[in-house]
């Protein structure tokens, strides 16, 4: 799946990152906890969260995400913004809640496989 598929099938909209929505994902990870994050999510995945400040980008970069996805309509800060704009980190916004998210997400991947 592509990250401009993903967009779509969550309603999502682009915060940063635009020109990057034709790269495809490797898998989707779900948490609040960076450590947690830091551990066990791998490159080429996208990260479902709701914290919105400056470190998320720090994470993505760190382990090569393919986005940040903010859900329950949390919105990044501006400082979050320049800094994702700055590291080319995608960053993307919807209103669904985290289990929707996800559960819509796995739907769309399974989808794909069949």
């Amino acid at each position: 799946m592509t990250l401009k598929e993903l967009a779509a099938g969550i309603e999502a909209e682009v915060v940063t990152g635009e020109e990057r929505l034709g790269e495809k994902i490797t898998g989707v990870y779900v948490s609040d906890l960076l450590s947690d994050v830091m551990g066990h999510a791998r490159e080429g995945e996208v990260w479902l969260t709701i914290q919105t400040h400056t470190n998320v980008v720090a994470v993505a970069l760190l382990l090569n995400l393919a986005a940040v996805v903010f859900t329950a309509g949390a919105k990044p800060d501006a400082l979050t913004v320049e800094k994702a704009k700055k590291e080319g980190t995608v960053l993307l916004t919807t209103h669904l809640s985290t289990f929707e998210t996800a559960g819509r997400l796995y739907l769309k991947q399974n989808e794909k496989a069949t």
